[in-house]
């Protein structure tokens, strides 16, 4: 297993059995109690040290998950996820987009980039499923994210018809949901500059 840390210096363990451990420094492979003795180090003061860096990652890449924001927008995932949207391209890569206003956002500005596979949040678990499988639901009573028709997708049509019968809209399948999104586009950008116009105002 190798560990790659970038602290002032490239630093590479290897752990191929204890009697193996090598560390690289500077491009050159040591041995263990080489690398110790050259930087002042016990063994148990090198262990308690790389743990923690590795705690540190850890928190750090969640607390980046939970922070992650639409790239159009900066919505964030945390606060939407019931509408979150993830792209990905067929050059590999991935993209996070707050809603299906944001997908049409990205596939107008990147049409030179095809689309691989799109999947989005589930309206009442947030759980990401394909969206060409989603059962979709477009209008009704509920606010939608970035445009003023929402549209939302949903893992089983029990859960679409149920959100149907609460609060209208009319069934849907993916490629509907995308003309949809591009239809309103106009509308839905006029809609977010006169928001933000006011956020302005009420800041001053």
């Amino acid at each position: 297993m190798w560990l790659d840390v970038d602290i002032n210096r490239s630093i590479t363990l290897w752990d191929g059995g204890r009697e193996n451990f090598l560390i690289r420094q500077g491009g050159c492979a040591v041995e263990r109690t080489t690398w110790m003795k050259r930087n002042g180090m016990k063994p148990k003061a090198m262990y308690c040290v790389i743990g923690m860096f590795i705690s540190v990652l850890m928190f750090a890449n969640a607390a980046y998950a939970e922070d992650e924001s639409c790239i159009h927008c900066g919505m964030l995932k945390a606060k939407f996820g019931h509408s979150w949207m993830v792209i990905e391209h067929t050059d590999g890569t991935v993209e996070g987009v707050c809603s299906v206003r944001c997908v049409a956002v990205d596939m107008a500005l990147h049409s030179h980039m095809p689309v691989k596979k799109i999947t989005v949040g589930d309206y009442n678990t947030k759980k990401q499923i394909a969206a060409d499988n989603a059962f979709w639901v477009i209008g009704g009573d509920m606010m939608g994210v970035m445009t003023t028709r929402a549209k939302w997708a949903f893992e089983t049509k029990d859960s679409a018809d149920s959100f149907i019968k609460s609060h209208g809209g009319t069934p849907a399948i993916f490629p509907e949901v995308m003309k949809a999104a591009f239809a309103d586009m106009y509308e839905d950008t006029l809609m977010i500059q006169k928001k933000r116009k006011m956020m302005k105002k009420e800041m001053q």
